[in-house]
């Protein structure tokens, strides 16, 4: 016998909402961005200020990655897809990341090979679009700061947008200091501070959603606690096959063997530890299954090294 529950958050549609809408003003926002800063870093022959425009670029793609997703994810499950397509999420955060990745490499070659050759620049230029890309960016990471505890995608355009916004006040800073000091090096210094921060504010992003792509358990859980809640149940003899995943970046999912010699405890038990669950942990889709432990042939999932 089993039991499946799922808990349901009644601000979950007015959350997506607001999601929705934050996508869609930073996708905006950031496109006239990339376009205005093209523009005149080319005028200004600021690499810097190119090298931000291809990032912002990435940005851009990265943001209609996170908002599909997470459109995806509202949809209902098939027949195909039981679980509907939440883990769209997971991807969209792993190509996010992978994307930043690859977009560092391409800044961090250009801005090496300027330090061979560098070229005048405009700092007037430079360091009014750095300002104006502080704002953009500091305004778009603004409409994600709430959700980015909860929600590993939305963590992924938080991180984003906020690095954007300190890259983008680092390349005025090295206008400023080109234009009292002269020091046109400073223009490709502050495209490999690009790189840097990019590069920092990146790799936990790809080592987390690595782990939810291989369903490990998300780090806001404990298996080792959520074993030891199960089994300090009154009646449970052993817990086996325990398995804990994200099905998305912000729903987990849970499935256990509890062994009950006494045999079912009824509706009610299970319906209460199906809630201390979603309580304790966070862990809203919870599929537990009673055994009695009476069978001659044992359960064959039993031992831990088996899945």
């Amino acid at each position: 016998m089993h039991s499946n529950a799922r808990a349901h958050n009644p601000h979950t549609h007015e959350t997506a909402t607001k999601t929705g809408r934050a996508f869609a003003i930073g996708i905006a926002l950031n496109i006239v961005f990339v376009v205005v800063e093209l523009v005149f870093g080319l005028l200004a022959n600021s690499l810097s200020l190119i090298a931000d425009a291809t990032h912002n670029f990435s940005d851009v793609l990265g943001l209609v990655l996170a908002g599909g997703a997470s459109a995806l994810a509202r949809r209902p499950p098939s027949t195909r897809f039981t679980y509907g397509l939440r883990g769209s999420t997971i991807l969209a955060a792993l190509g996010n990341a992978m994307l930043l990745l690859v977009a560092t490499g391409g800044i961090a070659w250009e801005a090496i090979l300027r330090f061979k050759s560098p070229g005048a620049v405009n700092e007037w230029t430079m360091i009014w679009v750095a300002v104006f890309g502080v704002l953009v960016n500091g305004g778009t990471a603004w409409l994600f700061m709430a959700g980015r505890k909860s929600d590993l995608n939305i963590r992924a355009a938080y991180l984003h947008m906020a690095a954007d916004a300190g890259v983008s006040l680092g390349v005025a800073v090295a206008g400023i200091a080109i234009l009292f000091t002269g020091w046109i090096w400073l223009d490709p210094a502050a495209s490999l501070l690009i790189v840097t921060v990019i590069f920092v504010s990146t790799w936990g992003l790809l080592r987390d959603a690595i782990k939810l792509a291989l369903h490990a358990a998300p780090e806001s859980v404990d298996p080792l606690d959520v074993r030891r809640y199960l089994a300090e149940l009154p009646g449970v003899a052993e817990v086996h096959d325990l398995h804990i995943w994200g099905m998305s970046t912000t729903e987990t999912a849970l499935t256990a063997h509890l062994v009950m010699p006494a045999g079912h405890p009824g509706d009610e038990f299970l319906a209460g530890v199906i809630h201390q669950i979603g309580d304790r942990y966070r862990i809203g889709h919870a599929t537990i299954q009673i055994e009695t432990g009476t069978s001659a042939k044992p359960c064959i999932l039993a031992p831990d090294h088996v899945v």
